[in-house]
């Protein structure tokens, strides 16, 4: 087999007409639109080592973070793939959601390195919280790899793509179901007929179209998704909607077929919709090419990556406003907060775990701590300070004596109010946001995440350097707000790295001697005095919240929380 050097965890035997390598050797192109034209043509389509050099040096050419693990960080954490055999035994990481290494034309061993490159992928990328095609496409680029090294730094650089505008997998769970949702909205605008099918034969219309990414990458046989990957690799994640689309209209021509034109349209089980359609698509060899699949896919007409990127963002930000995030889905949130030894006078473990459900990625295996609560240490704001520095980031959680609930997580050390001496001065990240629990739980983050229009574009390192600071009229106090170290702030929710209209939208948190404050701008979401028993709460243009309680309240009790690493020994 000439193909040794990039098939050996391939098993030739499963290959097909695909281990006859023929056509052109060699691929002298630099221009993108030649290239796209050659991969919708499947130039490459039938020698397997071309393909796998195009894919190398397409992947190669990945804009990507500044520092992306390549092939010898993994074999600087693996060790020597020769000496050591991965099992398949190795249970994935829990973002994969359930959803298995796809075989295709592996050998049987093959799966067990997929499974030692996912886990090494999930130890380097600890933002990603949920996948659920990572095992597809690792199992995929295996069969052109030289080495499991490879194959995880090509993973590793697709994962690591920061081209503006640009996604190739979704890796969170809001963009996951925000993927879901513009499914639905492209079936019904360019495949009227078969979501009209799903629709009337599926009781939940949003679950079938769930596995709409699993079609495409784990239920296409490998004829086929390697011609799916031919152009995925060059033009990007709209192709997998351009490829599911087609998927439908060929299902709901096979079932119109079978049905003799009308047929009888009873509702059914989704999970049997689903059931269904997935067998269609791992059976389609039989009446659709690979061929004909990309012909259909691209017969769609005004199928644009703006429309799509429009839908996406007007999606995530219907689910925002349902409190649904990059924090939902999250199983190990029942690791870290564990019912039997949790403890508070103001929430209970089921709220907190919701609460924790919102929180930064980074935080998920982490524990509450509990830095102060006034029932133990008394009303005084001297010692909420001295209990909640050298913490960050903290949540705040008050009840008053009307029984309401509500709060903030606060991204940053409260030691960082001495900046600034005794004035008042905003600090803190967008990562801020307010909350309420009673009567009803709803969430209020940074008005800039639900309005981008508000940031208009990156500072320059002029405007940086000439921030000015603005007057804010709470208790008459001037609230400045200090620019921060790069460093030691979020490196995306950073006040400093938007162009905002207003100051006003990035007062995240002060406090001072006679007062603390969460959210600024026309008003202030909380305030509390310097014995913390009265407070009050208003609508602010940071977070552009309704009033979080009664608008003056008393504080029953307060409590705060840290942040413990449940990983540290």
């Amino acid at each position: 087999m000439a193909e040794e050097d990039y098939g050996s965890f391939v098993d030739w035997d499963q290959m097909g007409d695909l281990s006859k390598s023929s056509g052109p050797t060699k691929v002298d192109c630099k221009d993108l639109k030649e290239f796209k034209q050659m991969a919708r043509q499947g130039y490459w389509a039938k020698n397997h080592k071309l393909r796998a050099q195009v894919y190398q040096q397409l992947i190669k050419a990945i804009p990507c973070r500044t520092v992306t693990p390549d092939a010898e960080v993994y074999r600087d954490v693996v060790g020597n793939a020769a000496t050591k055999k991965p099992s398949s035994h190795i249970p994935l990481p829990e973002f994969v959601d359930g959803s298995p290494v796809p075989r295709y034309c592996l050998k049987a061993e093959a799966v067990a390195s997929a499974h030692q490159i996912i886990n090494c992928l999930a130890g380097q990328f600890p933002d990603i919280s949920h996948c659920p095609s990572l095992p597809a496409v690792t199992s995929l680029l295996l069969h052109f790899s030289e080495d499991e090294a490879q194959c995880f730094e090509h993973v590793s650089r697709i994962l690591a793509c920061n081209e503006p505008g640009k996604r190739l997998l979704d890796q969170t769970f809001l963009a996951y179901e925000s993927s879901c949702m513009t499914f639905g909205d492209l079936a019904n605008k360019y495949c009227t007929a078969a979501h009209k099918l799903i629709v009337a034969t599926a009781q939940d219309v949003l679950e079938v179209y769930s596995d709409w990414q699993r079609w495409v990458l784990s239920d296409l046989p490998f004829s086929h998704v390697v011609r799916v990957l031919d152009v995925y690799l060059v033009e990007g994640y709209k192709i997998l909607y351009r490829v599911a689309i087609a998927l439908l209209k060929f299902y709901r021509k096979h079932k119109a077929g079978a049905q003799g034109g009308q047929g009888n349209q009873q509702q059914q089980d989704s999970s049997k919709v689903r059931a269904d359609i997935q067998a269609f698509v791992k059976g389609i060899a039989s009446t659709v090419t690979p061929d004909k699949l990309l012909e259909k896919a691209f017969s769609i007409r005004l199928f644009s990556r703006k429309e799509i990127t429009l839908l996406q963002l007007t999606n995530e930000k219907s689910l925002q406003q349902k409190g649904i995030t990059v924090k939902q889905k999250r199983r190990n949130v029942q690791l870290a907060l564990n019912p039997d030894t949790f403890s508070s006078e103001i929430v209970s473990a089921k709220e907190m775990r919701d609460i924790w459900s919102w929180i930064p990625e980074r935080f998920a295996l982490c524990q509450p701590q509990l830095l102060f609560t006034t029932s133990t240490h008394g009303c005084s704001l001297n010692r909420f300070y001295s209990h909640c520095e050298g913490y960050e980031p903290t949540l705040l959680l008050i009840r008053t004596t009307d029984g309401d609930v509500c709060g903030a997580f606060l991204s940053t050390d409260w030691e960082e109010r001495k900046r600034e001496g005794n004035k008042l001065s905003f600090f803190g990240t967008g990562e801020c946001f307010v909350f309420r629990l009673k009567p009803e739980m709803e969430r209020y983050e940074w008005v800039v995440i639900r309005h981008p229009e508000l940031a208009s574009s990156i500072k320059t390192q002029g405007q940086e350097d000439t921030a000015s600071s603005e007057e804010q009229n709470s208790d008459n106090n001037s609230l400045q707000q200090p620019e921060k170290p790069a460093g030691d702030l979020s490196p995306f929710l950073s006040a400093r790295h938007f162009n905002l209209n207003s100051k006003n939208t990035s007062m995240f948190m002060a406090g001072n001697f006679d007062s603390i404050i969460v959210g600024g701008g026309e008003g202030n979401a909380l305030y509390i005095d310097s014995e913390l028993n009265h407070g009050r709460t208003g609508r602010c243009a940071t977070f552009d919240n309704p009033p979080l309680c009664a608008e003056t309240f008393q504080v029953s009790l307060l409590e705060v929380w840290g942040f413990q690493d449940a990983m540290a020994s």
